[in-house]
């Protein structure tokens, strides 16, 4: 059968004569694989389908580590259930990310002298439209280059037509149900970007920021007509802190501790507030620590998330002394126009030359940032829309509780539940022109009409007012999280509930995403995806964790280490990159990006290509089909031998860890047992005793031998295949394609994934193989440690006991690999006579006796060994002496200490195993 003309370039390029070179295979396979439609879906068969939604990358440029480590994730499970037999879903897409993307395009627009206003509304977007295209093109081509087996035929965007249908949707449902309203609540601002933004858009950079903790005077009023605020002799006042002095021109009220003695006397009366003369009352709430700073607060509703709760407990007014720019407005008095900080530098002089400024104290802490322009966000009153979200919370909470989504790892449920038990309103509406457009429409007198599209919106206006009116469109746009958070359904064509792929694949069966987002993206799909579909969006949702550098450092532009992963995958290859997310990573957890385990993942590559390379150099004529695999009858009927036995029944057990490894989400305990079965076992035992046993065994051996060499390098190339794809597609290619076969199925991606045969365990071959293995360690370890050369043959007795007939069919086996000569390689139930001057090894329940004479020179080896001992026995004193010393116990740190003790005890094993070695000369 010809072969598509990719997988041709593809195999073209692996030359098993070679090392594998990444580069030349990678792409073509892809290509193929898409071109042959394997990222598909099956149809139905009975089984559940597996579906996962990629989490949509923001077009804004270019995928990092972190992208990397979830399509690796994703693509192990995906292609990991593919092999499963079951119909596979992994449906790519790309977020719009309102206020990421148009910052961006804003920066170029500024590097030109122009703002968006200068081209307007339709220009900008226009703009914006072409800057997507560019970005998606980028990070369509690395998803590919990750291997990532995604439906591209099933792609979406969050602006997408279908999409946008489901955000309007989504958006008047919630509105008609009254859980949509528009309301003057705090929000985080930017005044850069000038708009609200998200909790998850406020950033906090790694170190705390020097401040300043300031500490001010407010007069206590002396009757309710006093204004004036500035200190004399002789008044009364109160102390309070602060490390944003500028927002006093907003204050209403300062607060004390109930319980706190030192103010109990000043609650209920009033001070005059510096720098503007208006009285503001003295209150009790217990939210003030009475150890921070004074145990005075000022209370600023307007520009403080805590002290707008403390006002609304309180019934305080709210005022607001900034402008969107954060510039002062009218109430800030004589500081109106100025910038906040040149205000607050203005203050602070102005207060220090009244004597309200009792002093000012260095102050560290954590200061919000915008997250696309690191503007200093500033808590704002403004009139937005929100959801409420307690009726969405409470079955969300449910959900999980009850067990129908279950969170890995199981203790992030507590956070999970600690946020939506506490979940504020959320604000929904943005200030920005990139993204889905509110859906409500204003008439002449500002009556709001909430509708699916303008035509709607302009009916039910006429209707209305009984005539044709004009009708403006709501300016802002939604947060980017409302569309994310229909994301599960709103790809599958909801609110089309009869769309097929709605009906076979929602819900999705796994969300696998960072645990930084639990509560911003994943709270919000539940709460949306049960309210509007009446379904948990997803059964379990996976949290990975952060990637950071070799040094455990979180990734940063400001530290400069963050890490293009084509740049990785440019000199390790993908495989290379993939195996090392996969095995450096458990659920939830941090980790270090190291080179040492890139450079580990890419010899394994090369450890798997050249095992393939030999295994087809012994194969011979041997069909490479189904045929050829040895089945459990067949191996309890045939004389395999106990290394095929052992080889066979490792695989199957193998295939069992992995099955249930896999199943708990641990896969990257599942990738380390699959490298440590291929290399330790595989490739170090097995084909090594393949190579005795082809070389001296008769032809049915050979044949048997080849046998177990195809099915075990088949099965493990199929088990390795969602970890590390490109290299075990290649490997399986060049294995299954000869002059007789060509593959069936057509492909790796789409075999058969191993399960476990128990019928092929094998207990006893797994022990006698694991002797055998320990005879040869053994005696390796002594030629080693007696300094013998590696090409020397030498002299064995042992005294195999219960296995010595088992052991006597190895005798072949250890002499090649234990450089035992097979004319002097005596193996018998027990020891007669005993040479006097050997090295005895005692492998239960055999005992290895190696005649010293034949291995040595004696007379050197004793002195070697005894100026040996010599030093060695120098060194335990230095040592001791150096720990008798009370001073250096006292002085020297606890860890330089432990170190020296741990140096102790090696050297005095040393000392103990040189002189039970100078004992048996």
């Amino acid at each position: 059968m010809p072969l598509n003309e990719h997988l041709q370039r593809a195999l073209a390029g692996a030359d098993l004569g070679q090392a594998y070179e990444a580069a030349k295979v990678e792409e073509h396979l892809y290509k193929w694989w898409e071109s042959a439609g394997y990222f598909k879906p099956t149809e139905a068969n009975g089984k559940d389908p597996f579906v996962i939604a990629i989490p949509p990358p923001n077009v804004t440029g270019v995928l990092h580590t972190g992208h990397g480590l979830t399509n690796t994730i994703e693509d192990i499970l995906t292609r990991w259930h593919r092999m499963l037999g079951q119909p596979t879903l992994w449906v790519p897409g790309t977020d719009h990310a309102g206020i990421a993307t148009q910052n961006v395009v804003e920066k170029q627009l500024a590097k030109l002298g122009k703002t968006r206003h200068d081209l307007g509304r339709e220009d900008f977007l226009d703009a914006v439209w072409e800057w997507k295209g560019r970005s998606h093109s980028t990070i369509t081509s690395q998803i590919r280059r990750l291997g990532s087996s995604v439906d591209w035929q099933r792609e979406r965007f969050t602006l997408d037509e279908g999409l946008s249908q489901a955000v309007v949707v989504a958006f008047k449902r919630l509105y008609d149900d009254g859980l949509i309203y528009r309301g003057t609540r705090l929000v985080n601002w930017c005044p850069r970007c000038l708009s609200a933004i998200s909790d998850l858009e406020v950033v906090y950079r790694d170190e705390q920021e020097q401040g300043n903790l300031w500490h001010i005077r407010y007069k206590v009023a002396s009757d309710l007509n006093d204004t004036e605020w500035r200190i004399s002799e002789g008044d009364q006042s109160i102390t309070i802190a602060t490390t944003r002095p500028e927002t006093l021109l907003a204050d209403v009220a300062v607060a004390v501790h109930p319980d706190d003695e030192r103010y109990a006397d000043l609650v209920g009366k009033f001070v005059v507030l510096p720098a503007l003369g208006r009285q503001i009352p003295i209150i009790a709430d217990t939210y003030v620590e009475r150890e921070f700073g004074t145990g005075a607060l000022k209370i600023t509703p307007g520009h403080d998330p805590n002290d707008y709760i403390v006002g609304q407990r309180h019934s305080l007014p709210i005022l607001n002394m900034l402008n969107l720019d954060a510039t002062i407005n009218a109430e800030g008095g004589s500081y109106a126009g100025l910038d906040r900080f040149e205000a607050r530098k203005r203050l602070v002089a102005d207060l220090s030359e009244t004597g309200n400024l009792v002093e000012t104290k260095p102050h560290l802490m954590k200061i919000g940032r915008c997250e696309r322009c690191d503007t200093i966000v500033e808590p704002l009153i403004s009139t937005q829309w929100f959801v409420k979200t307690q009726p969405l919370a409470e079955p969300a909470i449910a959900a999980v509780r009850e067990g129908r989504t279950k969170i890995v790892p199981e203790r992030f449920n507590k956070i999970y539940f600690h946020w939506m038990e506490n979940i504020q309103d959320w604000c929904i509406s943005r200030q920005l022109w990139w993204g889905h457009r509110i859906p409500v429409w204003y008439g002449p007198d500002n009556q709001m009409f909430v509708e699916l599209n303008a035509a709607d919106a302009m009916a039910a206006a006429t209707a209305h007012y009984g005539q044709v009116v004009d009708l403006r469109q709501d300016e802002d746009v939604l947060d980017t999280w409302f569309s994310s958070g229909l994301w599960p359904f709103s790809i599958l064509g909801w609110p089309d509930v009869e769309n097929p792929d709605f009906k076979q694949f929602y819900p999705n069966t796994l969300l696998e995403t960072g645990y930084d987002i639990l509560f911003f993206w994943v709270a919000r799909m539940m709460m949306l995806g049960l309210y509007l579909t009446g379904k948990e969006p997803f059964e379990w949702v996976y949290l990975h964790g952060l990637v950071r550098d070799e040094h455990g450092r979180k990734m940063s532009k400001s530290l400069g280490n963050q890490v293009d992963p084509l740049d990785l995958i440019d000199q390790y290859g993908t495989d290379a990159l993939r195996f090392t997310f996969a095995t450096s990573s458990t659920p939830g957890q941090d980790f270090a990006l190291q080179p040492t385990r890139l450079d580990s993942a890419r010899s394994f590559a090369n450890k798997i290509w050249n095992a393939t390379r030999f295994v087809i150099s012994k194969l011979g004529d041997l069909p490479r089909t189904a045929a050829s695999k040895i089945s459990a009858e067949s191996l309890n009927a045939e004389a395999y031998t106990v290394a095929d036995r052992w080889i066979l029944s490792r695989f199957n057990r193998l295939a069992g860890d992995v099955e249930r490894l896999m199943n708990s989400f641990n896969l990257g305990e599942a990738g380390r047992q699959i490298q440590t079965f291929f290399w330790d076992e595989f490739a170090d035992w097995y084909i090594e005793t393949a190579k005795i046993q082809i070389d001296t065994g008769d032809e049915q051996q050979q044949l048997r031998t080849r046998q177990t060499l195809y099915s075990v390098l088949e099965g493990t190339l199929r088990l390795l295949h969602p970890f590390m794809p490109f290299v075990s597609e290649a490997a399986w290619q060049k294995l299954n394609n000869s002059e007789q076969t060509t593959p069936s199925p057509a492909a790796l991606i789409i075999a058969e994934y191993p399960l476990i045969d128990a019928a092929m365990l094998n207990e006893q071959a797994e022990r006698d193989w694991e002797l055998v293995q320990n005879i040869i360690r053994g005696v390796r370890n002594v030629r080693t440690e007696t300094g013998v050369e590696a090409v020397k043959w030498i002299e064995a007795l042992i005294a195999g006991g219960s296995a010595s007939a088992m052991l006597n069919q190895q005798t072949a086996i250890i002499s090649r690999l234990a450089r035992i000569a097979p004319d002097k390689l005596i193996i018998s139930e027990s020891l007669g006579e005993r040479p006097e001057q050997a090295t005895t090894l005692v492998i239960s329940p055999a005992e290895v006796v190696l005649p010293l004479a034949g291995m040595v020179d004696l007379a050197a080896e004793r002195e070697r060994l005894n100026k040996e001992l010599e030093r060695v026995e120098a060194d335990v004193e230095r040592r001791r002496r150096k720990l008798s010393n009370e001073n250096f116990v006292a002085k020297a740190k606890p860890e330089v200490v432990q170190k020296e003790r741990e140096a102790l005890a090696a050297q005095e094993l040393a000392a103990t195993t040189l002189r039970e070695r100078l004992a048996s000369f």
